[in-house]
């Protein structure tokens, strides 16, 4: 695939997408994050047949921890997301330079994979990959402070800048590649708007492709009614270089399939659902 064309989302199983929810409480910690992977030895290459029966049981049953966030509130959120919880924005001009991610400071915090994460935005400025909901200083993932991060990465910074809306956790993730069905292992959604007012903008989350895997792509699917992703709603967004989109990651079930040679690296930022962010997501789309 030419790289500098854009490719297009596509369904893998197409269906009216659902929107349901379990009531359930919300867990304190979110298992997907843990970043305690010294627990047990390796044995993934010699006992391919076990990884698999432990990603399958894994991923069907439940009860699943994603499946406890809630679907459904009063928060006021965004028309452009309303039908299928993304938008697909048009590719980014002016790609980010190589040297600003890679001369960041990674932590090893797991989500979604093999993961490494170097903070850009945290609730207080120090370099944290946890949510903003801190024990005795809980907040929603909003009003986010620059880390020291920032400083290596003018360009990303002034990217997240210039969005104008109010931004909460930005972080550039390192992700190892994974086959689709260690993928769909992974496969969660996310915790945004804990301690968010309801009568306060839905946090979503942007993503920006700074590598260029064009064979990769983002796996999205709808919740069940069982609490489950919904394999007859699975979409697929490839990950070229410039990539960008707009996810409502707390009502799909999101993972990504990383089929390059080398560690992918993307832009993720959490902001506010308001006219700010609808304005910049319009003039964003693509030309028709």
């Amino acid at each position: 695939m030419d790289s500098g064309r854009r490719a297009d989302a596509y369904t893998v199983h197409p269906r009216p997408a659902r929107r349901s929810a379990v009531a359930r409480p919300i867990p304190l910690e979110q298992p997907v994050t843990s970043t305690d992977l010294d627990t047990a030895p390796d044995t993934s290459e010699r006992y391919p047949e076990l990884l698999e029966l432990v990603i399958v049981s894994h991923w069907l049953k439940t009860p699943h921890w994603s499946s406890d966030i809630p679907l459904e509130s009063s928060h006021p959120r965004l028309d452009a997301l309303d039908d299928s919880g993304y938008v697909r924005l048009r590719d980014l001009e002016q790609p980010i330079p190589e040297s600003e991610y890679l001369a960041l400071e990674y932590m090893d915090w797991k989500s979604g994979g093999d993961t490494n994460f170097a903070p850009v935005a945290t609730a207080d400025g120090e370099l944290d990959c946890r949510g903003f909901w801190k024990p005795g200083d809980e907040r929603p993932d909003k009003d986010g402070k620059f880390t020291s991060n920032a400083e290596r990465c003018p360009e990303i910074k002034r990217y997240v800048e210039s969005v104008g809306a109010n931004f909460g956790r930005v972080r550039v993730i390192k992700l190892e590649p994974q086959g689709y069905d260690r993928a769909l292992g992974q496969m969660h959604r996310d915790d945004n708007n804990r301690f968010n007012p309801p009568d306060q903008g839905w946090v979503v989350r942007s993503w920006l492709e700074l590598t260029d895997y064009p064979d990769s792509f983002m796996i999205l699917m709808q919740q069940n009614d069982d609490g489950l992703p919904d394999r007859e709603t699975e979409v697929h967004i490839p990950l070229h270089r410039g990539s960008q989109f707009v996810l409502d990651t707390q009502r799909l079930w999101h993972v990504v399939c990383h089929t390059g040679d080398g560690p992918r690296y993307a832009l993720i930022s959490s902001f506010e659902s308001g006219p700010a962010l609808e304005h910049w997501i319009q003039a964003q789309l693509p030309e028709i």
